[in-house]
């Protein structure tokens, strides 16, 4: 691992290195989106490459299919597909129960759907992403283009009713547009501070009219893997209850740096 790496890198790379480990020969494999995934995918490119392995890719955005290909993976549709036996994808914060915030990368809706329809879950990510209870990060919820201000309106209107710090809602924007999701949608970014109840609060937002979907993934990761700069990794387990701490070998390899966009 070339020197020039920063510490969040590092942390980032080994936990990537670590979850590939769970990938086996003939799997189907959910490829997750954001700067942590990147790294996954770039590593399961290498070891399929290595070790001769058949692995089918299900991307959750375009960038993370376009990386996926050009690291030499096949990668096919989930309706191809239609199961997986295992998805690797990061988290912007985990809690001590394992739920998550997701989708500073706009790809929410794509990543949970792929994360409901896989036998298994593992989550990469890195110390800083760790909270108490989620909500510092801004919660991001896909809505619909149409009507995009009412909605945003009645899901602030909701907030008032539920048990967070934080009540107001942004529109994301990509320069001065707004940001849109590969479905074309638009993601109101919601500035809570602290969730007193996860569940509550993604069921009520699913009923809001306009609101696709949602960033809480709540009971759908199975293994946290934890990387830290120093290439260790702390891989926690919520079905055995296990914890465990290894070390990941911080190996130099030039196939790993593929400009993904990141």
């Amino acid at each position: 691992m070339p020197a020039e790496l920063s510490p969040i890198d590092k942390a980032k790379y080994v936990s990537a290195r670590r979850a590939v480990e769970f990938v086996e020969d003939g799997m189907r494999v959910g490829l997750g989106t954001g700067s942590t995934a990147a790294w996954m995918v770039r590593c399961l490119g290498e070891m399929v490459r290595e070790e001769g392995m058949m692995v089918t890719g299900v991307a959750t955005s375009k960038r993370t299919a376009d990386l996926a290909r050009e690291v030499g993976l096949t990668v096919k549709t989930l309706d191809e597909v239609r199961w997986l036996d295992l998805t690797i994808d990061g988290a912007d914060e985990f809690d001590p129960n394992l739920n998550l915030i997701k989708g500073g990368g706009g790809a929410l809706l794509h990543e949970k759907i792929v994360a409901t329809a896989s036998d298994q879950m593992v989550v990469i990510a890195d110390l800083s992403k760790e909270v108490d209870r989620l909500g510092t990060f801004p919660l991001p919820v896909e809505v619909i283009p149409f009507g995009w201000q009412t909605t945003k309106a009645l899901v602030e209107e909701m907030l008032s009713n539920v048990e967070v710090l934080g009540r107001s809602a942004s529109l994301r924007l990509n320069g001065s547009e707004p940001f849109r999701t590969d479905e074309g949608n638009y993601i109101l970014d919601l500035h809570l501070r602290r969730i007193s109840n996860p569940a509550q609060l993604s069921l009520v937002l699913n009923q809001i009219p306009g609101v696709v979907e949602n960033g809480l993934f709540l009971d759908i990761c199975d293994i946290l893997v934890i990387g830290n700069a120093d290439g260790t990794v702390e891989v926690r387990d919520i079905n055995n209850g296990t914890v465990e701490h290894e070390r990941v070998d911080l190996v130099d390899s030039e196939n790993l740096f593929v400009d993904s966009g990141d």
